[in-house]
């Protein structure tokens, strides 16, 4: 099996949902480079880097909804492991995924 190419973020059909730490977050500002301040929904603003695949896979903007994983050593920043597609943001919204963003 070769590797999946996206052509378009409308070819996304699955929705990834956060497991054990992981947190939903939107994004509040690009600060230039990889790094973006992402409010988080356990409450905390962290300071986010976006992975080279997903930097040069898909686009992210302000008010987006992400997915981020805290670092291990300092919990004031993480990764950003997904960014979510309009429709399933409004999906999140409507379960209850985003309450507390």
């Amino acid at each position: 099996m070769g590797k999946r190419k996206v052509l378009s973020e409308a070819n996304l059909k699955e929705l990834v949902k956060p497991e054990q730490g992981e947190f939903l977050g939107r994004v509040l500002k690009l600060t230039g480079g990889d790094l973006v301040i992402v409010k988080c929904a356990d409450g905390q603003t962290r300071v986010c880097r976006i992975r080279g695949k997903l930097k040069r896979r898909m686009w992210i903007r302000e008010n987006d909804i992400v997915l981020v994983s805290p670092w291990d050593f300092d919990n004031r920043k993480a990764d950003i492991l997904w960014r979510y597609i309009r429709a399933h943001a409004d999906w999140l919204e409507a379960n209850n995924y985003l309450k507390n963003i």
